[in-house]
């Protein structure tokens, strides 16, 4: 008798693959396509009213994400923003430096001058920081350029958070003043050492 209940359990076991099966293989929508189960005809449901972005950073430190919020929204502030949102201080340069030596010298140069070790090795050069059109471009552009990329150069927006591309920014900004300064703004303790020089 108790083979017997054996086997039956075993049979009826053995169906719930089946239903294991159907839900692997479940209906669904591929990515925005039509849906007449809505009203907006829409697959694709707006986030429901009050949703707050998935936060990062310290995310992974707590359990309701909340420790990371402040990183979301600091990143979609500097993201909007036209003009560099930071005061221009030594700890945003040291940053920007920092941020370019990782991923702008290679083809940039440490001078900003569009000879990096990349292009020394057959890469196209990028245009020199120097030149009077990079010097009077906007902030913007090189953010934009940053994240998006031009040209050959490919887009770090992936790579590189929105308040270090505008760390970057002032650096690439304090390079081009330090190639195209003049004497007559320099302070007069610097100017006294230049000597006769205009």
């Amino acid at each position: 008798m108790n083979r017997l209940v054996f086997v039956v359990a075993a049979c009826l076991l053995a169906g719930c693959e089946g239903a294991k099966q159907d839900m692997y293989d479940q209906p669904r929508y591929k990515t925005y396509a039509p849906s007449p189960l809505f009203d907006d005809g829409a697959s694709v449901r707006p986030p429901v009213a009050g949703t707050e972005p998935r936060a990062r950073g310290a995310f992974a430190d707590s359990s309701g994400g909340r420790q990371g919020v402040d990183l979301v929204r600091r990143d979609a502030e500097a993201e909007a923003a036209r003009t560099n949102p930071y005061p221009v201080d030594m700890t945003l340069l040291k940053r920007g430096q920092d941020r370019y030596m990782i991923y702008c010298m290679p083809c940039h140069s440490p001078a900003g001058d569009g000879d990096g070790l990349v292009v020394r090795r057959g890469f196209p050069a990028p245009p020199t920081y120097h030149q009077d059109r990079l010097r009077n471009v906007p902030d913007r552009h090189i953010y934009d350029v940053i994240k998006n990329g031009y040209g050959v150069m490919v887009p770090y927006g992936d790579r590189v958070e929105p308040a270090d591309r505008w760390a970057i920014v002032a650096f690439i900004r304090a390079l081009q003043l330090s190639q195209h300064a003049e004497v007559a703004a320099l302070p007069p303790d610097v100017r006294a050492h230049l000597g006769d020089q205009p």
